[in-house]
């Protein structure tokens, strides 16, 4: 499996339980990265293009019970399907840095473990539909009462994997720092249980030495 489709760019995509504050440290690189002159795509799983949107209204609101965890990996992989074709490989074949919310390694968890033994159903519709793995994962990890208290204060109106509990964000925590074992080469753990400037330091001494930005600063011309 690749790990991104062909082209320039670089694919990093963002990890970790919900209310870790992964989506608050992809926009911060995705500023960041844009100030030092890099051309970024933020993007976000499941959605990321008009039809992965849909799908994403469908799997995300409702009852928690409203999909088996089958049909969830079959809308998710759709999704992501729909998300690569229109927007992540037109973007790394454009030399593009593509920062994503959420990718595979996500429905690996949620559905691959959390809801049944699925792991290796995740794997071979990824191989068959998608192909793609990300150049980096990062993952944010986080205790997973502290992360479900912040999720829920969101008041959001997709919440159904939030609806499951702690119990969930336990075992998701646990899922992804093994994922990350099984993949060194593409992970990098950073412990979300910092300040925000914190986690996004670290990141930038994770992110742009892979860029070869190092402390350069944007182009003014």
């Amino acid at each position: 499996m690749t790990s991104k489709t062909a082209g320039t760019g670089l694919f990093i995509s963002f990890e970790g339980i919900d209310g870790s504050g992964k989506s608050t440290q992809a926009r911060l690189l995705a500023d960041h990265l844009r100030g030092l002159g890099r051309d970024v795509v933020l993007t976000r799983e499941p959605g990321g293009s008009a039809g992965a949107e849909e799908i994403r209204a469908l799997v995300l609101q409702g009852d928690p019970d409203r999909w088996s965890a089958e049909t969830e990996i079959l809308l998710f992989t759709a999704a992501r399907r729909d998300h690569l074709e229109r927007t992540i490989r037109p973007a790394l074949a454009a030399g593009k840095v593509v920062i994503c919310d959420r990718f595979a390694d996500s429905t690996r968890m949620y559905q691959g473990l959390s809801r049944g033994d699925l792991r290796a159903v995740v794997d071979d519709l990824h191989r068959l539909m998608i192909g793609v793995e990300p150049d980096l994962t990062i993952l944010i990890d986080m205790d997973p009462s502290r992360g479900l208290s912040r999720a829920l204060a969101r008041n959001g109106t997709e919440e159904r994997f939030e609806d499951f509990g702690e119990d969930l964000q336990a075992a998701m925590r646990a899922g992804f720092l093994a994922l990350a074992e099984e993949f060194p080469e593409r992970f990098v753990v950073i412990d979300g249980d910092q300040e925000i400037e914190c986690v996004a330091a670290e990141l930038h001494r994770v992110v742009l030495p892979r860029l070869k930005l190092g402390n350069s600063q944007p182009d003014k011309t």
